[in-house]
């Protein structure tokens, strides 16, 4: 007797590999990107030191993902190769983050249909304008899907309860101590549950500097405008300069940050 092949319709396709991705990047700890007076505000809870989920693309285009790391470091450094081939062979205002944007969401909406298994990331591209009417981030999901975000954008494990907490306080063009007090704040009510508090609960313990990844894109500066903040000046502005001393990075889990063999979601 002749077996008849397994056989599933595009739609249910379509429906699980939503569902396996949605899994992945669920089990990622949260990234923030917001507008600030003078710039673009990444932040992300992160105790890694090596393993960055945010990153410089060009001048004025910087990059923050959550996910599995292996994918989305693949992305971001295709990203930048883009961003030098493009300024190089024409001019170096040609590379906009809606172009960088937009090559991601053919790269990522192309391997969610054509292969197997899906990115499980989520992936924002901000460029910083010449007037803080002109800044623009763009949100990117496993699928290709593609939103210009007005304001702020918040990805990873509980993207609503930071979205909630960033909406409450946000106010446009707030000082970059307020505006990484309130991100810092936000992360923190959504970050994964400690001493048995849920996530979420709005009782969760402010992350503490070494936990949290930052860098902004400065107005400030001229050219190169993406800039780190970590150690002394991280501390001073976030009103922790009597926080302990840096501990070695928490061992890292499948659900974040990723075994250093296969890369799983951060």
């Amino acid at each position: 007797m002749t077996q008849m092949p397994y056989y599933a319709s595009a739609e249910q396709v379509m429906r699980d590999r939503s569902e396996y991705a949605r899994k992945g990047i669920s089990r990622g700890r949260s990234v923030a990107v917001l507008t600030y007076a003078e710039g673009i505000l990444f932040i992300a809870e992160n105790p890694s030191t090596t393993l960055h989920k945010i990153g410089e693309i060009y001048d004025r285009i910087g990059f923050a993902a959550v996910g599995r790391y292996s994918e989305y470091e693949t992305l971001r450094q295709a990203g930048v190769r883009l961003a030098d081939v493009r300024g190089y062979s024409y001019n170096r205002r040609d590379v906009t983050g809606r172009v960088l944007a937009n090559a991601y969401a053919q790269t990522l909406g192309a391997i969610f249909t054509e292969q197997m298994k899906p990115y499980e990331v989520e992936v924002c591209v901000a460029e910083l304008g010449e007037q803080p009417r002109r800044d623009e981030l763009y949100r990117l999901t496993f699928d290709g899907s593609v939103v210009d975000e007005p304001d702020f954008v918040v990805m990873g494990a509980q993207a609503e309860a930071v979205s909630t907490a960033m909406r409450s306080g946000f106010q446009a063009r707030l000082p970059l101590r307020e505006a990484l007090a309130l991100a810092s704040s936000a992360l923190a009510s959504g970050a994964a549950p400690t001493n048995g508090k849920a996530a979420g609960s709005g009782t969760t313990e402010p992350l503490p500097p070494q936990k949290l990844e930052v860098a902004v894109l400065d107005r400030n500066r001229t050219k190169r405008t993406f800039r780190r903040i970590s150690g002394a000046a991280l501390r001073e502005l976030l009103g922790a300069d009597d926080a302990p001393p840096v501990q070695p990075d928490e061992p890292a889990t499948p659900s974040d940050a990723g075994e250093a063999s296969n890369g799983s979601p951060a």
